[in-house]
């Protein structure tokens, strides 16, 4: 009788390769088998139709009319092969660590789309990148494909300084704000990774191509799906919870209120992870899924620069984001009665102490000493009939082009009309 077969032997490999192919990825009754018999016994299982859930059983039945799925697997790993990618499961040193939290993954949604919520069984990686490593200091970004200028600005600036703190941006590869959120990252000189929900030798989608190539030589393209697999509607739900599940925080700049970007926060949020919401116009319908996650869920935080994502999602007190403050005036630093005293003086002019204490209802004594700090600060100074302000200097006049030193606007109109 053989023995167990080795996590991350080739046998196991080639197994968890065929299940993919076999049954969606998330699976639970798969991702549950393979807990407890491994990959290759539970390939076994459900080869043989031993299998109690009813529904995987249909739809292994259904799927194995298609083809032999370890024939199948064997076919991707050659191509996968030749294409440069390679396959990474649980057991080897670059997985990515965070995604086992799907094991205890549960959404308030009935139906499929609670169904396929565990752990990957395995990825398709292109990029020279470990995979583990570059998802360790990573930060998702989604949001709407028909995303507005807004959209597209928020999203670069923000993608871009973060990726140049060291961060990695991760995103679906779709348009509109996935798109910005990776050329962000690269324009940045950054690492970015796109999670597919088809094979990663066909990224979807094709308009993107441009962006994929630059992604493959400075970052990372993974899936859980084989060489091959066409990006169906369905699959893209399924990969979003690996987006949600990868990093340490998501931020969501532009949604509808039905959309992919939505569907990725719920899962973030259920995760216990930093939920970050970037709020756009009441008056656009691209915002209108931002501000309900916002309204209706208290842990979602709102953030308005790469600063407040850091402090977000880095290590307590790695990042501090200052708050946001006005132009400094000159009398933010002055006490309440140095304050009281200098706003009672005249703009322009001179007035007494006596004046002054009647108009800023202190006594006496309380101006003659706030007068004496104020004098000190370069604010006021004494004249013949008592005390004024001190000027502020006149701002640099800009000179229009063409002007001359002097010249009046209309001189300069009525010189420049001159046809003479």
């Amino acid at each position: 009788m053989s023995g167990p077969v080795p996590a991350g032997g080739p046998e196991d490999r080639a197994a968890r390769a065929a299940l993919t192919w076999l049954a969606e990825p998330g699976n639970r009754a798969v991702w549950n088998l393979v807990e407890q018999v491994g990959a290759p016994a539970a390939l076994d299982l459900l080869l043989s139709g031993d299998i109690p859930d009813k529904r995987l059983r249909a739809a292994v039945s259904a799927r194995l009319a298609a083809g032999d799925p370890r024939r199948m697997a064997e076919i991707a790993i050659r191509r996968a092969d030749r294409l440069g990618a390679r396959l990474v499961v649980p057991s080897d040193e670059e997985w990515p660590r965070r995604v086992s939290d799907l094991a205890g993954l549960e959404l308030d949604s009935a139906g499929r789309i609670n169904f396929d919520v565990r752990p990957p069984l395995c990825f398709w990686v292109r990029g020279a990148w470990p995979l583990g490593e570059t998802l360790e200091r990573s930060v998702a970004v989604v949001g709407a494909r028909a995303a507005t200028d807004y959209g597209i600005h928020v999203t670069s600036e923000l993608a871009c300084t973060i990726s140049r703190d060291g961060w990695t941006i991760l995103s679906g590869g779709a348009f509109g704000i996935d798109a910005a959120a990776h050329r962000g990252a690269l324009a940045a000189g950054g690492r970015t990774v796109a999670v597919l929900a088809c094979g990663v030798d066909r990224p979807y989608p094709i308009g993107n191509s441009a962006m994929f190539d630059r992604i493959i030589e400075t970052g990372l393209l993974v899936s859980e799906w084989p060489i091959g697999a066409e990006p169906l509607r369905h699959r893209f739900l399924i990969r979003n919870r690996v987006i949600a599940a990868s990093t340490a925080g998501t931020v969501v700049v532009e949604a509808a209120a039905r959309s992919g970007a939505t569907q990725t926060m719920s899962r973030v949020l259920a995760l216990g992870r930093p939920a970050m919401v970037v709020p756009g116009p009441v008056t656009s319908a691209m915002s209108v899924g931002c501000h309900e996650i916002l309204r209706s869920n208290p842990y979602a935080r709102v953030v308005t620069s790469a600063a407040e994502v850091l402090e977000e999602i880095g290590r307590i007190g790695e990042y501090l984001a200052d708050p946001p403050r006005g132009p400094e005036r000159r009398h933010d630093h002055l006490d309440e009665e140095t304050a009281l005293v200098l706003e009672a003086l005249p703009r322009t002019g001179s007035v007494t102490p006596e004046e002054l204490a009647a108009e800023a209802r202190l006594s006496l004594r309380t101006v003659l000493r706030r007068l004496s700090l104020l004098e000190v600060a370069g604010m006021v100074t004494r004249t013949a009939d008592g005390v004024s302000l001190v000027p502020r200097p006149a701002p640099p006049v800009r000179r229009q082009a063409g002007a001359e030193p002097g010249q009046t606007t209309a001189e300069r109109l009525s010189k420049s009309t001159n046809t003479d």
